[in-house]
């Protein structure tokens, strides 16, 4: 109950101080690529519920062939302003009307595509999805830092699956098994902090506190699996 009136007054209170910069963007993307200014996908949120999220849009409608579900580090998809959005992670701000709805909090485990839910998630994946997923968290920080520039080459989606979903899920699962309030307000200030950092021109990050935690579980999970198998 504490975590959801939180939320509420956390979201509808960005709202109010950033909406004119949502607006303000919006109007930029719809200057800088013909289309809608907003973005609205499928996700996946708790209990495996799908919902639909709001971004504001980075990408070109017409993506040349390209229907990846993931953004590789140099997608030719994103055009200049959105990639700028996307460094800022201003294109992620309307998700505060996702938290006011109920679709989602201010930190939890990110929303994944259902694409993806379906067909890599495994019992670690499966956990994330207990609570409701989060606009920031210590997966989204991950993959701000270290994750993105990971996925090159001509199939980001298939190293993301690969290399950067289980590190990602397992990341949110030490979240979620010391889930607080305090650690929560310690997530956003880690989020704002990296995007500070990123937009100063840092691009080395080390590893986050619970990334020893988080591979802990992957291993005991691949074994797991092969005593499964």
């Amino acid at each position: 109950m504490a975590k959801r009136l939180f939320d509420i007054v956390a979201a509808a209170t960005a709202l109010i101080v950033l909406g004119p910069i949502i607006l303000l963007a919006a109007v930029g993307v719809r200057l800088s690529s013909k289309g809608p200014a907003f973005y609205c996908p499928h996700r996946i949120g708790r209990g495996g519920k799908r919902f639909t999220l709001f971004k504001l849009r980075t990408m070109h409608v017409d993506h040349g062939g390209n229907a990846s579900v993931v953004t590789g580090a140099t997608d030719a998809r994103v055009f200049a302003f959105g990639n700028m959005l996307r460094k800022l992670k201003l294109d992620e701000l309307p998700q505060l009307w996702n938290i006011l709805k109920g679709d989602m909090s201010v930190v939890g485990p990110r929303p994944e595509d259902p694409k993806i839910v379906e067909l890599h998630y495994d019992e670690l994946g499966w956990e994330t999805l207990a609570v409701r997923p989060g606009l920031a968290g210590v997966s989204s920080i991950y993959n701000y830092t270290h994750g993105e520039r990971m996925l090159t080459g001509p199939n980001p989606e298939q190293i993301y699956v690969r290399e950067l979903l289980p590190i990602k899920l397992a990341l949110e699962v030490v979240y979620l098994r010391n889930a607080s309030l305090v650690y929560d307000a310690k997530l956003i200030l880690r989020t704002v902090a990296a995007i500070g950092q990123i937009v100063s021109g840092r691009t080395e990050f080390a590893d986050p506190p619970e990334m020893p935690e988080a591979r802990t579980l992957l291993a005991a999970s691949s074994v797991a699996l092969q005593r499964a198998a």
